[in-house]
């Protein structure tokens, strides 16, 4: 799904370039100058230069605590005296929580009862109280705002607030310095907080040079408000599905970050959880990054050929906070889609020597057999039968589809599955 916004660079709303240069005076005394790193694969696809830009190599593992630090340096000694709040489960947790450590205040999160574990363990790990509530992300975030009304504890957004904009923008001033002459930079999009940001100095740096400079973002299809909002001219909370970019699963633009995406941005693409698997894979393989599943989606949307970009172009990874356990599932999955790992049924006649048979099969394949399971007990079998599963790894699409014409010419009526 794609929606093309025409830009719309004067009197945008949200930070000038002058509060962005502030910002990022503020900010480095606690956030890293990220790589940029050169992608010959993506590079590659497009047929030009693409860099990465690793904000999943920044402190605490993501772009987030950029916005947390600039929006807490703001708050007076009587504020920080009070402590902050906020909901998150995760890279925003971690941004407030480290941005507390370093600016003496103290930090209260709610978090779902599902967070990932080393989430928490880090969230923890840098001082902040952590208050598990709920299943969903409602939960914390109506429970963070009755804490802030009951103590008096100041709430830090996790994107819609102008400290929290101006302070993700300086990945834009960032870019702008390491590849200055960028013509296409792709951003992931949640609630638009880093997307904001970086369309809005990209966009007002570039007219003030006389040039133009794209802008694309890229949501989750799962999870997109921005095609509906932007298509809409209004802000529009779409229904929600389950998606493994869990850290842009966000149902409804914020204000602030609608207004100026609708002015800055050029277009909105989306991915699925498969293509974002598949990207992560690359990234491992090809770039050497670990990348969690919402940082990778500028990458997946260059690789799914959704991008399409001329001149140089920036991807930007905004954050590489996995679960180990889902980093397991999701390069399964990843295998999985791209061909090269497949699970298999194949119903066998109940005699000796049908397993070697089947086997000896896959291995005149040069197909790699990972693991096999033998039962009576599969659904839909005949008395006579049992069921042999597969695990197999291959080369790709093609070299699986050999396997299988492998096992029909000796009779075999395998079932994929994945």
């Amino acid at each position: 799904m794609t929606i093309v916004n025409p830009p719309k660079t004067s009197a945008l709303p949200g930070p000038s370039l002058e509060e962005f240069e502030k910002a990022r005076e503020t900010v480095s005394k606690v956030a890293q100058v990220t790589p940029m790193e050169v992608s010959r694969y993506l590079g590659d696809i497009l047929g030009h230069d693409v860099f990465l830009k690793c904000e999943n190599l920044q402190r605490t593992g993501s772009y987030k605590i950029r916005g947390a630090y600039n929006r807490m340096s703001q708050l007076t000694d009587e504020e920080r005296a009070r402590g902050v709040v906020a909901a998150s489960a995760g890279n925003h947790a971690q941004g407030v929580a480290f941005a507390a450590a370093e600016l003496g205040t103290h930090a209260t999160i709610f978090t779902p009862t599902g967070v990932a574990l080393p989430k928490l363990q880090a969230t923890r790990a840098y001082g902040a109280e952590v208050i598990l509530t709920g299943d969903t992300m409602a939960e914390p975030f109506q429970a963070a705002i009755d804490f802030a009304e009951e103590t008096g504890a100041i709430p830090i957004p996790p994107f819609d607030h102008h400290d929290v904009v101006a302070g993700q923008g300086t990945v834009g001033l960032e870019i702008l310095d390491q590849v200055p002459q960028v013509d296409t930079v792709v951003v992931p999009i949640g609630g638009g907080g880093l997307m904001a940001g970086i369309s809005s100095v990209i966009k007002q740096r570039a007219a003030a040079e006389g040039r133009e400079v794209r802008v694309i973002g890229v949501q989750s299809e799962n999870i997109a408000p921005y095609p509906a909002s932007l298509a809409a001219g209004k802000i529009v909370e779409v229904p929600t599905s389950p998606t493994i970019a869990d850290g842009i699963a966000v149902a409804r633009p914020g204000e602030l970050n609608f207004d100026i995406i609708r002015h800055t941005v050029d277009e909105v693409v989306t991915v699925s959880d498969d293509e974002t698997a598949r990207a992560i894979l690359m990234m491992m393989e090809r770039a050497k990054l670990v990348v969690e599943p919402a940082g990778v989606v500028a990458a997946a949307a260059i690789i799914e050929g959704r991008v399409q970009a001329t001149g140089t172009t920036v991807a930007v990874l905004c954050g590489g906070n996995i679960d180990p356990m889902m980093l397991e599932r999701v390069i399964s999955r990843g295998l999985a889609s791209s061909g090269r790992y497949m699970k298999m049924r194949i119903p066998l006649p109940d005699r000796p020597g049908q397993l070697a048979k089947t086997s000896e099969i896959v291995a005149d394949q040069n197909a790699n057999v990972v693991e096999v399971l033998h039962t009576r007990h599969g659904t839909g079998l005949q008395i006579s039968q049992v069921e042999l599963e597969l695990h197999i790894e291959a080369r790709g699409p093609e070299h699986i589809e050999q396997v299988l014409e492998a096992l029909r010419r000796e009779g075999y009526d395998p079932r994929t599955e994945f």
